[in-house]
């Protein structure tokens, strides 16, 4: 079989970019849109975002998409030492799909009554984030 040549035109192949992180500020607390946000400010909010948001329960988003820290962590028979093991596990996958995040590290997990208070710090594409977050009812 003869080889086959086929032009590429290298001219015309643009070189692959980030997508732009801007994107509507949420006032998740007041359930209103407040203006746009962009870079650190952006992947901050998507982080809490997919935190916060249950997996495979919202059925505008595909199965990659949100935490399932409700289901594991907000049960009567979660213990706090269960939690503070598979917290790390259930942020990191929640994390996985945006590339704008690097990685996680420095996890820590403390209880007061119900709540238990999860800080940890995410390197971006913009810069090193901490990152606070209450999970009630625990």
């Amino acid at each position: 079989m003869p080889d086959v040549y086929i032009p590429l035109p290298v001219a015309e192949i643009e070189n692959a970019k980030e997508a732009p992180s801007l994107t509507y500020k949420l006032d998740l607390d007041k359930d209103r849109i407040a203006g746009k946000i962009d870079k650190l400010e952006a992947v901050n909010q998507a982080i809490r975002k997919a935190i916060i948001t249950p997996r495979f329960k919202c059925l505008i988003y595909d199965n990659q998409y949100g935490s399932e820290i409700e289901d594991a962590v907000i049960s009567d028979n979660a213990t706090q030492e269960y939690i503070e093991t598979a917290i790390e596990g259930f942020i990191t996958d929640a994390l996985k799909p945006d590339t704008r995040i690097l990685g996680v590290s420095d996890f820590s997990v403390l209880f007061d009554n119900d709540s238990a208070y999860i800080s940890f710090k995410a390197d971006t594409i913009f810069g090193v984030t901490a990152v606070e977050e209450v999970i009630a009812n625990v």
